[in-house]
């Protein structure tokens, strides 16, 4: 990590961070429902968070974790690379981890996707690298 500012939700950005909540995909909404609240370990999420540029679709503060929701936009080769790109800033910059799920496993496999958040959750802040997706445990 090399700036432990953080630069966050900014004026600039947040007609863009109200029109991503407002408008969000079915798969963001359906995530939301089981992360607010403090759901999941007590811990408190927010949603259209920026830091810097980018825009996370989840994010939790106290364990520096961000959920991305990832739609077809995603499975392209530029998307693949900006994908990369921002999980290793997020992470060399902040030491933010990156986990990345497809929009559809949210409504296939929620458990499985919970699981995988609670276990992302429990290994804290550790010097491991993140993964630019990190499937559901089978």
């Amino acid at each position: 990590m090399t700036n432990p500012k953080i630069t966050h939700n900014t004026k600039k950005q947040r007609d863009i961070r109200r029109e991503l909540h407002q408008h969000g995909t079915p798969a963001e909404a359906t995530l939301w429902k089981f992360l607010k609240g403090r759901q999941i370990n007590n811990l408190r999420w927010r949603r259209q968070f920026s830091i810097e540029t980018y825009i996370l679709d989840f994010y939790c503060p106290a364990a520096r974790l961000c959920i991305e929701l990832d739609g077809a936009s995603h499975f392209t080769p530029d998307g693949g690379y900006n994908d990369e790109r921002r999980t290793e800033s997020l992470w060399q910059k902040h030491g933010i981890r990156t986990l990345r799920f497809e929009n559809k496993l949210i409504f296939e496999q929620p458990e499985n996707i919970l699981e995988t958040i609670r276990i992302a959750l429990t290994e804290g802040t550790q010097q491991t690298p993140p993964s630019a997706t990190l499937p559901p445990p089978l």
